[in-house]
């Protein structure tokens, strides 16, 4: 406890870090992209894994019926799937995978302390499951974030969230973004 200077006691909470991160991947079609490619859009940032049984592929779905039910606001949505095993998510899984669900989704993958670095700035966890046959699954954060054009923290959707809730906060953040930000930078547009 502290006491300002007008001799009223409070209490120190601590300053948590901003949610994201810096980064350079590489995206599903062979393009190395860093964080500051994608500035000037909005940004649904999951993370997850190819082989992953029901998680991903339903969060993924969810993610392309929020773009459908966008329409022409979806040009202002970035959705980012970040490979948490990078060791069997290459290039070309990714490239084979995330096309499935959206065209607009981009499969990012790295070395491990890349995806390990960005991972811990998102404060997703994982972890390796090893299973009894050598095979192995990754249990992960199972959370869509939501980033603001100039990179900063929104908020975050939990995995049960409906596509319309999600396409419905969009819009709320779309409409006071992009009308700020009606000059949006080319480079927002990170050629897919």
């Amino acid at each position: 406890r502290f006491r300002n200077v007008t001799g009223v006691q409070t209490c120190a909470l601590p300053i948590l870090p901003a949610v994201g991160s810096r980064f350079i991947l590489n995206t599903h079609d062979g393009r190395t992209v860093t964080d500051e490619d994608f500035r000037g859009r909005h940004l649904l940032v999951f993370f997850g894994y190819t082989h992953c049984p029901d998680i991903c592929p339903s969060s993924l779905l969810t993610v392309a019926r929020v773009l459908e039910l966008l329409g022409d606001q979806a040009k202002h949505v970035q959705p980012l799937f970040i490979t948490v095993d990078p060791a069997r998510d290459t290039r070309q899984v990714l490239s084979e995978f995330v096309p499935h669900f959206d065209a607009r989704i981009v499969g990012l993958t790295g070395n491990e302390q890349m995806i390990e670095r960005v991972a811990k700035g998102y404060r997703a966890k994982y972890a390796r499951v090893d299973g009894r046959d050598g095979t192995y699954s990754v249990d992960h954060t199972a959370t869509l974030f939501h980033m603001g054009p100039a990179g900063e923290y929104i908020g975050r959707f939990p995995y049960e969230t409906t596509a319309e809730k999600i396409a419905e906060d969009l819009r709320a953040s779309l409409k006071a973004s992009v009308g700020s930000n009606a000059q949006t930078d080319d480079r927002a547009s990170v050629k897919q």
